[in-house]
């Protein structure tokens, strides 16, 4: 294989990863760069965050995940700049990697639209560090309110502030409401956990505006069933610790998530293309870089519109699908033969809200409640990475659906919020 095409991947998301297992068993030498070594199904990282799951549960080694490919090396680094001329990614450890096809997937982070102090004081979710810290902040409120009322006679009010109505926001609001009706009501003496308030901010005019405007409002009724206030047309101006602002009004809190908006992973700008207003890559239709057909960009990277004008979006199987066509489109480079232009197939859109409730969109068949949530549920097992994973998750999901309880909540880490207010 010494003399096999070199391919690095740059990032071992779903784009980096699948397109690393469209490749290897072909006569190829891959290399895979990340500076995790383990890859995150990143759909559920926000039942981390509420401790419903533990991070082992979502996470594989990217060893382990593809250690059976003989072709497929793995380094624990992170490309800091790319020599498109000469064909070399540098890295951080200062080594220089040559490649004949280069894949960059190396995905998104959060955007805080120029606000990036707001980022101690409403964590994203992005990583399995994001989940715990998140996870740490949630159950680590109920701590502090339940000492200051046992040791000082204190009633605080218990505020968590979800910024953004997409599904990663509608999610997490849900699920924090769900812990605090069911899983801790009986956890504590001194405070109610039921009586804690959960808030949705959505700067525009209803939540998940990417979906139907049914499904928006079968999902807000259903988080307000699950005792969340939803606020629309209500923008944050503002933060200070313990407080959100909004406009003219203050708005206690006593945890403030961000799932407002995402941007493009810095190592998009380096590599000397034309970018979107959230920095995605603008690529050719194969996906390749304009002007250098032997550089892929796929997943949250990459800004690609397909034949029927449609703009891939930045989840799980849009990513999926981009590591696969580029692989393909790789080897058929190899082979001589021509490419094929990317085509995204959508397979519908799934949020999940709570215990028996969700939303649910294939094409024309809208689905709502209990039969969404079982659609999430069987999906989501479906596309976790290994038999493990899968396995542990539904066993936890089961329990947890029966019990009511949470075998994660772990507080790690300091034992302080944010000038350690409550709200």
């Amino acid at each position: 294989m010494a003399d096999a095409p070199h391919v690095v991947i740059v990032g071992a998301g779903f784009g980096g990863l699948y397109a690393a297992r469209g490749l290897a068993r072909k006569r190829v030498r891959i290399t895979v760069i990340d500076r995790k070594n383990h890859h995150v199904f990143q759909p559920l990282l926000y039942q981390v965050a509420t401790a419903k799951l533990s991070p082992a549960d979502i996470a594989s080694p990217i060893r382990s995940v593809l250690g059976k490919y003989r072709n497929v090396q793995v380094l624990l680094d992170e490309a800091t700049h790319f020599d498109l001329t000469n064909k070399k990614v540098t890295l951080k450890t200062g080594e220089a990697l040559a490649y004949d096809y280069l894949v960059v997937a190396a995905g998104a982070s959060h955007a805080y639209f120029g606000h990036e102090e707001w980022a101690a004081l409403a964590p994203g979710l992005k990583s399995i560090e994001d989940a715990i810290e998140i996870r740490r902040r949630v159950l680590l409120a109920f701590e502090i309110a339940e000492r200051e009322a046992l040791l000082q006679g204190k009633r605080p009010m218990l505020n968590f502030v979800v910024v953004g109505g997409g599904p990663t926001g509608v999610e997490i609001a849900g699920s924090i409401a769900e812990i605090a009706q069911k899983v801790m009501a009986k956890d504590f003496r001194c405070i109610d956990p039921t009586r804690a308030r959960v808030v949705l901010l959505e700067a525009g005019q209803r939540i998940l505006p990417a979906y139907p405007e049914d499904l928006s409002r079968s999902a807000e009724r259903q988080l307000r069933h699950l005792g969340v206030d939803v606020l629309v047309g209500r923008a944050v101006t503002g933060m200070q610790p313990g407080k959100v602002l909004v406009g003219d009004e203050v708005m206690a809190a006593s945890v403030t998530l961000w799932a407002a908006g995402v941007k493009a992973s810095p190592l998009g700008n380096i590599l000397d293309a034309p970018t979107d207003y959230a920095g995605r890559v603008k690529v050719e239709p194969d996906l390749s870089l304009p002007g250098h057909p032997e550089v892929f960009v796929v997943g949250d990277l990459a800004s690609v519109t397909d034949k029927s004008g449609r703009q891939a979006p930045g989840v799980a199987p849009a990513a999926i699908q981009q590591g696969k066509s580029a692989a393909k489109n790789i080897w058929r480079s190899i082979e001589g033969e021509p490419r094929k232009p990317f085509q995204y197939l959508d397979k519908g859109s799934l949020a999940t809200i709570g215990r028996g409730a969700g939303v649910a969109e294939f094409g024309r068949l809208h689905l709502s409640g209990l039969v969404a949530w079982i659609f999430w549920l069987t999906v989501h097992i479906f596309f976790l990475i290994g038999f493990r994973n899968r396995l542990v998750v539904f066993i936890q999901w089961a329990w947890a659906y029966f019990t009511f309880q949470s075998g994660a909540r772990l507080i790690t880490g300091r034992t302080d919020l944010p000038e350690g207010k409550t709200g």
